[in-house]
């Protein structure tokens, strides 16, 4: 089973920069997007053989998360159940026979961390609601979680301590969320690989000198850990600030 995610920055720029190359070269069973920033219908997107799930923000042009599989789905969630959290189209839960797909587009905490507290709120939530879930099948959550690891996963982590995405309380809530049944699936694989990074700034030259973070993830629960059969990074898959990342499972 092949699974892919991928921050695309908006849709529709994305979709007049390739994004529908990829999409038919990765032949995904499941494909999960986030910050869409449109609402559905919004750009003529046929893909035979995939249903469509949107979750769009209320606000227009910001935000927003998608899913297309061609999979079985027994049921599809949106949000997570808290109306604080659910306004801006973060989380896609679709139920598979075998697991749950989370989909997720967590806050960033901006700059100087103005958000940070809503964002160590939110954390909590999504924890929460994440916990329910594996009470009842094995979970997958993929996507933009806004927060880098370890050090080795962004280029000039000392500059960067203290920022959004790399401040301690972000990091330690990372490591809380693992602890609580989760396996990062890249550095399952891969855990001293550096250079390895899924988000690029448009400023200063910073995809081709590869001055990047680890920002995008696929988190598969412990019990699933036997299943994992690979996790990787599109690095050369351009058409947003981000790049895709790739699971497979044998399921």
């Amino acid at each position: 089973m092949k699974l892919v995610s991928w921050n695309v920055n908006g849709l529709r720029a994305c979709l007049g920069k390739g994004f529908l190359e990829f999409f038919d070269r990765a032949d995904a069973d499941a494909f999960c997007l986030q910050e869409t920033k449109m609402q559905e219908g919004q750009a003529d997107l046929e893909l035979p053989g995939y249903t469509q799930y949107w979750n769009s923000a209320e606000k227009k042009g910001y935000s927003g998360t998608a899913v297309f599989t061609r999979l079985p789905v027994v049921s599809a969630a949106y949000g997570i159940g808290i109306p604080e959290h659910d306004s801006e189209g973060r989380v896609i839960t679709l139920e598979f026979e075998k697991f749950y797909l989370v989909n997720v587009y967590t806050p960033n905490s901006q700059r100087d961390l103005v958000r940070i507290d809503y964002r160590m709120a939110w954390e909590d939530a999504f924890r929460g609601y994440l916990a329910g879930l594996k009470e009842k099948k094995p979970v997958v959550v993929c996507g933009d979680m806004n927060v880098a690891r370890w050090e080795i996963d962004l280029k000039n982590p000392k500059s960067n301590r203290g920022n959004a995405g790399f401040s301690d309380q972000e990091r330690a809530k990372m490591e809380e969320l693992l602890a609580s049944g989760f396996v990062d699936s890249f550095r399952y694989f891969y855990p001293e690989m550096t250079g390895a990074y899924t988000w690029w700034s448009y400023k200063y030259n910073s995809r081709a000198n590869n001055t990047g973070w680890r920002i995008d993830y696929f988190l598969a629960s412990r019990e699933l850990e036997s299943r994992l059969e690979d996790s990787f990074i599109y690095p050369e898959v351009s058409g947003s600030d981000h790049c895709p990342i790739c699971l497979l499972l044998d399921l």
